[in-house]
């Protein structure tokens, strides 16, 4: 968004006609900003229309705000999507790429998100995980955060770390990279994001009286997937579907797009498969039941009609699409995220809006919502037409990478979603391309790049792509 230059005539006439008609009797008051962030949460949601996987309480806010059908992440890995969503650039403009590069070695001097709150006077917080630090070695510590972000921050920890010799996992002494899991003794109280739902009503409490932007960083569903074994008991195995992978769908698949296959997921079974997803699934709703209770208190609070509430995942996630489990593909599964947005003046509520969103797009978007200057040079576009009129259109496609290999060796992968299809190149096509056809094919199992009745469309993404690519 480019900064606003209004002349001192326009000024003064817009001062006078604030003061001279205040909302509800007195001058508009700022609009606070609550952000909360799930950790590795795909759209496993029933506002997302999962069948099976109990989110209450964040479909609720989805009744309450706006439902975005069509955004993705811009790198499907914590640090590089975190780093590039709270400041509203590109991965290729941080250049982080990793889990170990800080954002600000590229642009020391940028405004974050949290940052142009706080410039402009408000109370700022983070609670948990925003930017990235590793799950679980690093938890109760800053990681990788950003100091000049933040007024205050809390490092929550829980009983889910002191636990971790009870946890099953694919890889002995490893949880957060690897497949692991535990049904857990104890109550929700005493998990880390049950410690960072308490502590972030606690600052709610200390600050309803003054403008405040708080970010809740809920750690699961990371692995390890720990949860209380309530949660677990909610989606019995023998309930639970697996996804099915043929041949067909792998035939035409370049080598580059399942880079992020994992020997230890060789150790699968059938009977893991479903434990693995009964856990993923157990701690989403537990993650859920935590944003509740931030949730309720703000309605307790009395804030929820001055207060924006964003919800949204740093990437999507795999359980067992294609093959592959966890993150960093480019299938749809690893790049879509969920995306909540509940402004209280929105005219659309209850309303989902299909067209391609970013979450780059966070940044300008809370900005405009809250009249801020945004600094110039962002990536992404503000939002807010679509809060009042979902059909009203984004961008032409919403645009995800990845690297594989490392240092002179890596590579880059890219993928394009639009409306319809999904188009990926690796390594600017040279090593191999694939795309697939949504309102056919939505679980992406038929690659459509050799089909030549499909050759005007892969040419029209092809260079709607690149145009992103060389901004």
């Amino acid at each position: 968004m480019k900064s606003r230059c209004v002349s001192l005539g326009v000024a003064l006439a817009a001062c006078i006609i604030t003061c001279a008609c205040p909302a509800n009797g007195r001058a508009a008051e700022k609009l606070n900003v609550l952000f909360i962030v799930s950790d590795d949460l795909n759209n496993d949601m029933g506002c997302y229309g999962h069948a099976r996987v109990k989110t209450p309480h964040l479909d609720k806010l989805a009744a309450r705000g706006m439902r975005f059908d069509r955004a993705y992440c811009q790198y499907p890995l914590c640090n590089p999507s975190r780093a590039s969503f709270l400041t509203g650039l590109r991965p290729d403009h941080t250049t982080v790429h990793n889990n170990a590069r800080h954002f600000r070695e590229q642009v020391p001097d940028h405004v974050t998100l949290p940052q142009l709150f706080k410039n402009n006077g408000y109370f700022v917080a983070r609670v948990g995980k925003l930017y990235h630090y590793g799950v679980p070695t690093q938890i109760g510590t800053d990681g990788l955060d950003d100091a000049p972000s933040w007024q205050k921050v809390v490092n929550p920890k829980g009983r889910d770390v002191a636990d971790e010799d009870k946890i099953f996992t694919l890889t002995k002494g490893r949880f957060g990279g690897t497949l692991s899991w535990l049904a857990a003794d104890g109550t929700d109280a005493e998990q880390t994001d049950g410690i960072g739902a308490a502590e972030a009503i606690k600052l709610l409490e200390a600050n309803k009286d003054k403008p405040f932007f708080l970010a809740v960083g809920f750690y699961r569903p990371h692995t390890p997937y720990v949860a209380p074994k309530k949660y677990f008991d909610l989606y019995p195995t023998d309930t639970i579907p697996l996804p099915k992978v043929t041949e067909a769908e792998m035939k035409d698949v370049p080598p580059d797009a399942l880079g992020s296959h994992k020997k230890e997921q060789e150790q699968l079974n059938d009977k893991l498969r479903r434990e693995c997803i009964q856990a993923y699934h157990a701690t989403i709703t537990f993650m859920d039941a935590q944003a509740g209770l931030v949730l309720d208190a703000l309605d307790r609070l009395g804030l929820r009609d001055k207060t924006i509430v964003v919800f949204t995942s740093d990437h999507g996630y795999h359980m067992g699409e294609h093959g592959l489990w966890q993150k960093l593909s480019l299938w749809e599964q690893s790049a879509r995220v969920p995306l909540i947005i509940s402004h209280p003046g929105a005219k659309a509520k209850g309303k989902a809006c299909g067209r391609p969103a970013e979450l780059i797009d966070l940044y300008p978007t809370l900005a405009d919502l809250c009249g801020l200057d945004a600094p110039e040079g962002l990536d992404g576009i503000s939002l807010r037409k679509q809060l009042d009129d979902p059909s009203q259109p984004t961008k032409p496609g919403a645009v995800t990478q990845v690297a594989r290999g490392r240092g002179n060796n890596a590579t880059m992968g890219y993928a394009i979603r639009t409306e319809r299809f999904r188009y990926i190149e690796w390594d600017g096509g040279k090593a191999g391309a694939q795309l697939y056809d949504h309102d056919n094919d939505p679980m992406e199992q038929k690659n459509l790049i050799s089909d030549s009745s499909f050759s005007q469309v892969i040419a029209e993404h092809k260079k709607l792509l690149h145009a992103v690519i060389k901004e």
